[in-house]
């Protein structure tokens, strides 16, 4: 995997979404990287935990969103508000 294969970025889970923070991270500029606005299977990693074909979702802004389950943030010892480094791919 190349770097032009692949977003790295730092965020902050939660995303506010119709008046409720949901507990995602959302991907900046994944409509450009994916050249499409609808859900995309991707593999990401967030702090080391590894996520394999997972759904980004669109986020109804133009943007996707990966929605991170209460058993990942477990893993992570994270939950909304917490800061996350992120590497997420298009899944082949």
């Amino acid at each position: 995997m190349t770097s032009s294969d692949e977003l790295r970025f730092d965020t902050t889970i939660g995303l506010e979404i119709k008046g409720e923070t949901w507990a995602c991270v959302e991907i900046p500029g994944s409509a450009d990287f994916f050249g499409m606005k609808k859900t995309v299977r991707v593999d990401a990693i967030i702090d080391e935990v590894r996520l394999e074909n997972v759904g980004a979702m669109v986020t109804g802004m133009g943007g996707h969103m990966i929605s991170l389950s209460a058993k990942v943030r477990k893993q992570l010892g994270k939950d909304i508000g917490d800061p996350v480094s992120v590497v997420v791919a298009r899944h082949l």
